[in-house]
């Protein structure tokens, strides 16, 4: 199987059979399940998505103006070239996914679970990550996540690559081992709750000045 590392971050990537893949025109399956399929190059002004479980597929092209998903099971998918701004994702279990170029500016995911998963040259700028929880590993690589706010999440052994941070917020949670180097940290909100990640030594007066401007701290 392959895999995508950063550093001591290790994720499984989605095992797809392209010659055993059907095309089809929709997400919702038959009985609540989609399997071994392929969907794309689709725009739509909606995208309600409830109680399915999307296992082994592609999703490449797919616009939309208004995305809900909830409750949703995906395992061993790939999300590429889609626009999901605006999207709301809750009480899910993602395995094995990974997201390629996508744009997800304003999208807000909460109470889902990553095991697996990767957000590769990805916009979410302003998203809100509200209690993400990592069961596995986890990596951002390339992203833009200009003042993005994770709040209340266990990110815990998530790597971090080449990925803007311009004022971050990090709001509670649990971010033990959380590996932050390779990126620029001197603008992050919150670094308080950052306990426990990993750094490197030239990133610490980056951290200080993040430090600083949470505290208000005023420098002559």
């Amino acid at each position: 199987m392959d895999t995508r590392t950063v550093r001591q971050t290790s994720v499984t990537l989605p095992d797809l059979d392209d010659a055993g893949l059907n095309d089809v025109d929709s997400l919702e399956g038959e009985h609540g399940e989609l399997r071994d399929f392929r969907y794309g190059d689709a725009g739509l002004r909606e995208l309600p998505l409830s109680g399915v479980r999307l296992v082994d597929g592609r999703v490449t092209g797919l616009t939309t103006q208004r995305a809900r998903l909830e409750d949703l099971a995906v395992y061993s998918v790939e999300f590429s070239d889609c626009d999901l701004s605006g999207l709301r994702w809750a009480d899910s279990t993602l395995s094995r996914v990974t997201f390629t170029d996508c744009t997800m500016l304003g999208s807000a995911w909460e109470q889902v679970m990553l095991d697996d998963v990767v957000f590769e040259r990805c916009r979410m700028d302003y998203a809100a990550f509200i209690r993400l929880r990592a069961a596995g590993s986890v990596i951002f690589t390339g992203c833009s996540l200009h003042e993005a706010r994770f709040g209340g999440c266990d990110l815990s052994d998530a790597a971090f690559e080449e990925c803007n941070l311009y004022l971050t917020e990090f709001d509670g949670g649990t971010y033990r081992d959380c590996d932050l180097r390779g990126n620029d940290l001197s603008d992050l909100r919150g670094v308080g709750v950052l306990k426990k990640v990993i750094v490197d030594r030239s990133q610490l007066p980056g951290l200080a000045q993040a430090l600083a401007a949470d505290l208000e701290i005023s420098v002559d």
